[in-house]
């Protein structure tokens, strides 16, 4: 064993001039980061590789009989064999580190995201954002998603604004009701499944708003009107008739979309009253063992027995 680092020690001294020479012609022949210099060759074949290759040789001349000629082919060929390995020792820990900080800045993304949603949820001001979807969003959540997503397609933000309007309610009533009934309770189900049915049946609202705006979505109604206005009098019969068609086609859409817009206004308003009905029940055990005005009243007499005890013991 000491014969084979001894010789091992020799070829590897001797590999130091040849591949410092490649190294300074190239660095990234002679070493492994990702970014190497000369400089960096310079301390790896001049300093590095000579000072293990020496204390190889200190190791070795404690006993055997000179060196071997497997450990001198052996530290021939070693730098040649290390570097590669090295680099993709590199190369791998590089990886590492990266998909490490990319789920740490997930994670700390996800739960800045997930702060501002209940910020902004309970300040009343929560938007959705098709593209990214609230922390732990449910199919229903997701559903609003989708449809706001739809409605900004087809350009109706004023529309898309109702469904942040409904994720605040639905998240609200959620929260009055976990706090006043436990998950394994039948009103609570029965509760979860009423609020969700009359938000899926918002969402069913806002696809047919979608689809009704998508109808006129290439239609100016401003260009119309100042056409009418500013060459009504040199428009043919024919061209008037078609220009205020399509006014007509405009303001009846626009009419459809208000009355469902005025629908989903309605459902905003069985949502307060249900939050408001589920927020005024008492579902919790008291915890005063008498009611308030009873212990009121033993309080005083016992006040006035106290008072009395004192009159006495001073006679």
């Amino acid at each position: 064993m000491l014969g084979f680092l001894q010789g091992f020690a020799y070829g590897l001294f001797v590999t130091c001039l040849p591949w410092l020479l490649v190294g300074l012609a190239n660095p990234r022949l002679a070493v492994p980061t990702e970014n190497p210099s000369r400089l960096q060759v310079i301390f790896r074949y001049c300093l590095l590789v000579p000072f293990v290759s020496m204390l190889l040789w200190l190791t070795s001349l404690w006993g055997g009989f000179g060196p071997s000629l497997t450990g001198w082919i052996a530290g021939l060929a070693g730098v040649a064999v290390s570097l590669p390995l090295e680099r993709g020792w590199r190369r791998w820990r590089a990886r590492r580190h990266k998909r490490r900080l990319e789920a740490r800045l997930e994670t700390e993304a996800a739960r800045r995201r997930g702060e501002q949603e209940r910020e902004a949820r309970e300040a009343g001001v929560a938007v959705l954002d098709p593209a990214r979807p609230p922390v732990n969003a449910d199919d229903l959540v997701l559903a609003l998603c989708r449809a706001k997503q739809e409605l900004l397609d087809v350009r109706r933000p004023d529309l898309a604004i109702q469904a942040d309007r409904f994720y605040t309610r639905y998240s609200h009533v959620m929260d009055v009701l976990v706090a006043r009934f436990d998950s394994r309770e039948l009103a609570f189900g029965r509760s979860r499944d009423l609020v969700t049915e009359v938000c899926l049946g918002a969402v069913d609202t806002f696809t047919s708003m979608a689809s009704q705006a998508r109808g006129v979505m290439g239609l100016d109604g401003g260009f119309v009107h100042r056409r009418l206005e500013q060459e009504g009098s040199r428009l043919s019969v024919e061209e008037r008739i078609a220009l205020k068609r399509r006014l007509e086609l405009i303001d009846d859409t626009e009419t459809r979309l208000r009355r469902l817009v005025a629908r989903n206004e309605s459902a905003l308003t069985v949502l307060d009253d249900a939050a408001v009905a589920l927020a005024r029940i008492e579902t919790g055990r008291p915890q005063a063992s008498v009611a308030t005005d009873q212990a009121l009243e033993e309080l005083r007499r016992f006040i006035d027995r106290a008072e009395r005890y004192g009159r006495n013991t001073q006679r």
